[in-house]
This record gives structure tokens, C-alpha cells and sequence, in this order.
């Protein structure tokens, strides 16, 4: 699994007016132009603060609503946003990024503040106006033939489409990891957080991410009946893939025997950090031995059968199966409740299904794809207004650790450790623990260990086993 791809393969066409807008008439990619400084550091502590219909703390917008509660480890690592006019006036971004290790807090936030403006930089970069500018649409080549119909010219659009996109994900992401690399004041050798990162523009739905942080989708059926739809992949260290390149790079992968489902990533020469996910940003100590930042890419597009999409972190997933979060939202009081129902529900989950455990962080973000919220928001029943959410801080901003957090799993994570085995593993301050992880989508249901409390990351272990691991 290899690098990112250069834009510079792509043809796209664009119109510029003015320097007001910027558009793809042959791709559909719409955006505003915004004037940027030459710094993305700059554009974060200046702009973004100013930067209307952007939601990170709890609350909702026009279309959403987004939920974050802390857990009992510690400060709350997860994090969250909603940029609805993100791109143009019917694109919106949302994420959910769930931070790991001493710092991964730090890093969450920081992710969530600036791997937006990253990705509108991709757009208004150089190399992709310089394509725009000197290619002509392919459309507009086609020659109007026999054997050349309407339907191919849409596949082929589409397909253009999703490079452009593929690309801007592939090269946000890789920006977002290099200026963590290179941070002066924030320590990612061992802290680091997934990122689960969505876009909808129109119809269409693009998704890009990485750790194990998931989406759904809400759509009726044949039968009118709601079901769930799963559209990320959880990406942990056992998955085939996954695995092949972490041992082609020498890492190793195991599970301790403590806890036999949750497969690590750990040092070829120490037995550590254990991290449980195979792609993440951060965590250097491990980007030499398989641990990639480069997100997966998927696309889907829209039908009037989808209702909503769902983005949480695990300590969610953990506890509540995708079909459980599904009905929890669609049977909410109201649209506004909807994310906070999901979190009180999982805490809920956690009391009855681990009563000695440290029940997780939890991230919640529900996006309606109709684009309606209630006419009467119960925002201020919830203890928070629509007003207070929208005031929006730089990625320095002191925020609220009493929100929620989730993350992604086909049916239950469960992957989780006793406070008691927690004592076992150096005592560990709960700050530097990261929580439980979401189940492959693809692969395996996981069992749960009864009474656990999972962490991502057990930076350092001490050799209570005199049985070497298996790689």
C-alpha cells in the first residue's frame, strides 16, 4: 500500500470569476474561493474562529447535531467537528478524531482544526490550478459518436470525480502528518488519533480515513424498514493487508494474552508502544515499522432511501452495534437529541455490560441528509445552546472534557481490559491510555472480555510473560 497520488494526473476544468469562485462544471467539484494566507498555521489561528456554520462542541447546525462526553480515564481525547457551507453552499465536513496516547488530546484537536484547511488548500493549490488552467475537460473532448453514450460520459465523470478527490484526501492527509512531525510544541512520538472524515457535496458522499473510527449510513430498504449500512473499515493491525505491510516493515503484530482480541503493533526490538490500530496519525515512533497516515478512499452516492450518516469513535462501538445506534437515532425525541441519545445510551450500555470498568470517551456526530433539523431546537433542555456551539476557538481554544465519544464497529468492539488487569501493565496514568477499538468490518465478529477497559496504546510493558510473542 503505497504513497499518495500527484494531482498532476488529473485533468480537471474549472471557470474563475472574478476571484470569487472556482468551479468544475465537467466534475461537479463546486467551491468558494477564499483569499488564504501563505500558511496553513496562519490561516487556522486567524480565520477559523470567524468561520461561519462550524460546530465543534457540543450542539447542533442546520443539519446536524454532535455530542462528546468524557469517559472516566482522564481528559477527554476524542474530538469532533461539523463546517456545513464547507466548500460551496451544499457541501458539508464532518470528523471525528480519536486521540491516543499522553498527548493524543492535543492531537485530536489539533487534527480537527486543520485538516479541513488542508484539504480547501488542495483545492486552491498551485499544482491543481495550474491543471485546471492548462487541460480542457475531457468531457468536452468526447466526441459525440456512436459509440460513446451518455452513460459512459457519466461514468467517466464520475470517475474523474473521485480522483480529484481521492487525491485531496491522499495529500490533506499527508500535510496533516508532516506538520505533526514537525510540530514545535506537541510531542507525537507516542500520542497520535484516527480520523474519520466525510464530505458531502450534493448527492455524492466522500470519505476518507484512517484507525478505527467508522461511519454508517441510515437507509430504508425494500420493505420501507430502516437498516444500517457500514461505510468505513475498521483498520486494525490483524487485518491481512494491514499485517503484511507491518511485518514487511519489520513491525511486529500480536495480542497479549490478557486480551487475545486486540491485536497490537509493537517495536521490532522492545515491546511497545502496543498500539491497536495499523493506521493513525502521529505515533513516529512506529511510522518506520508499518503504521501508515495514508487514509482509505471510498465514495458513495446518495439516494432518496438514505436518511442519515453516523460518525463515532469506539468508546461507542464498544457497547452498541451499528443497527443499535441506527434505531437509537432514528427513534430519538428529536433530530437536535439525537447524538447525545446515542452517548447516553452507550454510557448506559457500559454500566449494565462492564460494571467494573472505566467506561470510555464518546464522539458522536449525526449528520441528516435531508437537511432539516426540528423547528423547535431542545438544545437548551440538553444544557447546551445552538449559540454557545457555534462559537467557534482556535485549535489553542480550552474546550469542555465533559462530552462524549464513539468510535466505529460492525456489532460490539468489546475489546476491553478490567481495571484490575489495567494495575498489571505499569500503572499507566489514564491520560496515557487510549480507548477501546472498532471490530474489521470486513472480517471477524470479536467476543468481548467481560469487565474491561481497553486502551489503544500501552506505550511500555513490562516482561510478565516469559512466553515470547508470536510476530
Amino acid at each position: 500500500m503505497g504513497g499518495c497520488v500527484s494531482t498532476s494526473s488529473h485533468s480537471t476544468c474549472s471557470s474563475q470569476s472574478n476571484g470569487e469562485s472556482v468551479s468544475s462544471s465537467c466534475m461537479g467539484i463546486r467551491f468558494r474561493g477564499r483569499k488564504r494566507s501563505n500558511s496553513d498555521h496562519v490561516y487556522v489561528l486567524q480565520n477559523l474562529p470567524s468561520a461561519p456554520n462550524r460546530i465543534f462542541l457540543n450542539g447542533k447546525s442546520n443539519s446536524s447535531c454532535i455530542f462528546t462526553q468524557q469517559g472516566r480515564k482522564g481528559v477527554n481525547q476524542d474530538a469532533m467537528v461539523v463546517w456545513e457551507d464547507f466548500m460551496s453552499d451544499d457541501t458539508i465536513f464532518c470528523g471525528v478524531f480519536d486521540g491516543h496516547g499522553p498527548y493524543g488530546h492535543l492531537v485530536s484537536r489539533r487534527v480537527r482544526d486543520t485538516l479541513p484547511i488542508k484539504l480547501l488548500s488542495f483545492f486552491q493549490s498551485p499544482q491543481l490550478k495550474q491543471n485546471v488552467s492548462g487541460k480542457t475537460c475531457f468531457q468536452r473532448n468526447l466526441k459525440t459518436s456512436r459509440e460513446c453514450d451518455d452513460s459512459e460520459k457519466d461514468c467517466f465523470i464520475e470517475d474523474s470525480q473521485n480522483s480529484v478527490w481521492r487525491d485531496a484526501f491522499l495529500n490533506s492527509y499527508k500535510a496533516m502528518d508532516k506538520e505533526l512531525r514537525s510540530h514545535p510544541n506537541l510531542d507525537c512520538f507516542c500520542s497520535g488519533s484516527t480520523a474519520v472524515t466525510i464530505v458531502k457535496q450534493g448527492s455524492n458522499l466522500f470519505m476518507g480515513y484512517i484507525g478505527d473510527s467508522r461511519a454508517i449510513l441510515a437507509s430504508k430498504d425494500a420493505n420501507d424498514s430502516t437498516v444500517a449500512v457500514q461505510l468505513t473499515v475498521d483498520l486494525k493491525p490483524d487485518l491481512p493487508r494491514e499485517a503484511e505491510r507491518i511485518k514487511r516493515c519489520k513491525g511486529r503484530v500480536f495480542a497479549l494474552q490478557d486480551e487475545p482480541e486486540v491485536p497490537r503493533v509493537w517495536l521490532p526490538f522492545d515491546d511497545a508502544p502496543g498500539l491497536a490500530m495499523a493506521r493513525a496519525f502521529g505515533d513516529f515512533c512506529l511510522k518506520e515499522y508499518g503504521v501508515i497516515s495514508i487514509p482509505e478512499f471510498s465514495h458513495r452516492t446518495l439516494t432518496d432511501a438514505d436518511q442519515f450518516v453516523v460518525l463515532a469513535s469506539d468508546g461507542v462501538w464498544d457497547v452498541l452495534s451499528n443497527e443499535e445506534v441506527v434505531d437509537i437515532v432514528a427513534s430519538a425525541s428529536s433530530r437536535a437529541s439525537a447524538a447525545r441519545s446515542v452517548v447516553d445510551s452507550a454510557a448506559r450500555e457500559w454500566k449494565l455490560k462492564y460494571p467494573t470498568s472505566k467506561m470510555d470517551d464518546c464522539a458522536v456526530v449525526c449528520l441528516f441528509l435531508d437537511g432539516m433539523m426540528d423547528s423547535e431546537s431542545d438544545c437548551d433542555e440538553q444544557g447546551f445552546s445552538s449559540a454557545t456551539s457555534r462559537s467557534i476557538h482556535s485549535g489553542a481554544a480550552i474546550e469542555s472534557d465533559d462530552g462524549q465519544k464513539s468510535e466505529p464497529c460492525l456489532q460490539r468492539n468489546n475489546t476491553v481490559r478490567s481495571s484490575e488487569d489495567n494495575k498489571t501493565y505499569g500503572g499507566l496514568a489514564d491520560d496515557d491510555r487510549e480507548i477501546g477499538e472498532a471490530v474489521p468490518a470486513e472480517d471477524q465478529n470479536w467476543s468481548g472480555l467481560e469487565g474491561v477497559t481497553r486502551v489503544n496504546s500501552l506505550v511500555q510493558l513490562p516482561r510478565f510473560s516469559d512466553k515470547s510473542p508470536v510476530s
